[in-house]
């Protein structure tokens, strides 16, 4: 009998093990454990960062403070960060601004999970609305474009402005975190729609653990830093999802030195590519939704050969999701290289595009499987996918299919590794 392992898969709230045959490779981040003491290691942040003066006194006692912090799609632990910020910036007026980019507001019951009853209760809370133009205030342009940078009023219009983050590599804005609280965190749809537009995202410097010269990053940086953040606090994660390290003090400075902390932690070279590739969206909150797993599928896409197979499992508890145009630019095309040439004759400009055409890509040049309860059969066939029910026996058929000497790897926590072929 063929020798087998059991590897647990991150996969909704629970994770979901998954039978890997001898000979499969299993690759996961390089990172530490959680820090000992966060609390602590988030207080010494404030108080004596690594780049620029103190918390304290950067933001003088009676001012406003927007907040730039993640929505529900990202699982930045706030819980433990923002009793932390609270408790160093007294006498202060604290706006939280949560930096929704294009997705749906977050609700009541979501809030509360992320951030608890007494931050909610300590201060004023704003939720972005990309498509409230009243709600924003110009930048400038978007660097290379005449599109106005549309930055939310509500961040930018207080005394003081303080990003926190969460940095995992981002598979067409290089790194996540940072500069991206503000654009495209808390930038209006117009904004966004250039920032995400179809020439930036097909450019090859568009894509993971690239920053200089990336035409997505780049200008996001730009936008940024005409925003005048004051503060800027990033954290990167262990496995569990606890703080493995944090970075701060001036935004571009403390940035770099997150990208850089994770890029040797997370990114994983192979010599070469791979059959079959299972991977996830990370577990919730990041595999909510369909839309939110084409971050999973190209972490796997870096890996597969062409014709290759990838299987997903996500628990998609949110679906597609029915908010946005994710579902009906899916409908709207016959397969991905149809919507490809229809994006490439300019007939496709609009909401959740740009997550599409990566999408797109992907399914053009991979079979794409997917364990996906919150999402039915036929969504998933309209998703240029094929629903599979066990994902154990879906990767020992594939790589039965593939013949013998078949590769097959697996990333359990799907976009915290990024593998590349050297």
């Amino acid at each position: 009998m063929p020798m087998t392992r059991t590897v647990r898969l991150d996969f909704g709230r629970t994770g979901l093990d998954l039978t890997v045959p001898e000979g499969v490779d299993v690759l996961r981040p390089r990172s530490a454990a959680g820090l000992a003491d966060p609390v602590g290691a988030l207080r010494r942040a404030m108080r004596q960062p690594a780049f620029g003066a103190p918390l304290d006194e950067l933001v003088p006692r009676g001012a406003t403070v927007a907040v730039s912090v993640c929505d529900v799609t990202r699982p930045f632990p706030g819980r433990t960060v923002l009793p932390v910020l609270l408790d160093e910036l007294p006498g202060r007026r604290v706006r939280l601004v949560v930096a929704t980019g294009s997705h749906r507001a977050c609700t009541p019951g979501e809030l509360d999970t992320m951030f608890g009853p007494e931050v909610l209760a300590a201060c004023e809370l704003v939720q972005h609305d990309a498509d409230d133009p009243a709600a924003h205030a110009p930048l400038g342009t978007v660097p290379g474009s005449g599109v106005p940078a549309l930055v939310d009023r509500a961040f930018l219009g207080a005394d003081a402005r303080i990003t926190l983050g969460f940095v995992e590599p981002h598979f067409f804005a290089g790194f996540s975190g940072g500069p991206k609280m503000v654009a495209p965190g808390l930038a209006a749809l117009e904004t966004i729609g250039e920032l995400h537009s179809e020439p930036r995202i097909g450019d090859a410097r568009a894509t993971w653990g690239v920053v200089d010269g990336n035409p997505v990053h780049d200008p996001i940086r730009a936008i940024a830093a005409r925003a005048g953040v004051t503060f800027a606090l990033d954290v990167a994660l262990a496995t569990d999802k606890s703080i493995a390290a944090v970075f701060s003090g001036a935004l571009a400075d403390e940035h770099a030195a997150a990208c850089a902390h994770v890029r040797e932690t997370a990114m994983v070279r192979v010599s070469e590519p791979y059959d079959v590739v299972v991977t996830t969206n990370s577990g919730y909150p990041l595999d909510q939704n369909l839309y939110q797993c084409v971050k999973g599928l190209k972490a796997a896409a870096g890996i597969v050969r062409d014709g290759g197979t990838v299987i997903l499992a996500a628990a998609c508890e949110d679906g597609l999701p029915a908010h946005g145009r994710y579902a009906e630019l899916l409908a709207g095309s016959a397969g991905p290289r149809d919507f490809l040439d229809r994006l490439a004759r300019g007939e496709i400009r609009e909401r959740d595009q740009w997550q599409v055409q990566v999408q797109a890509t992907i399914c053009e040049r991979a079979l794409v499987l997917a364990k996906t309860p919150g999402v039915t059969d036929d969504e998933l066939r309209m998703a240029w996918m094929r629903p599979v029910g066990d994902v154990s026996a879906a990767l020992a058929e594939a790589l039965a299919g593939a013949g013998a000497g078949a590769r097959g790897a697996v990333l359990p926590e799907g976009p915290q590794t990024i593998a590349y072929v050297a």
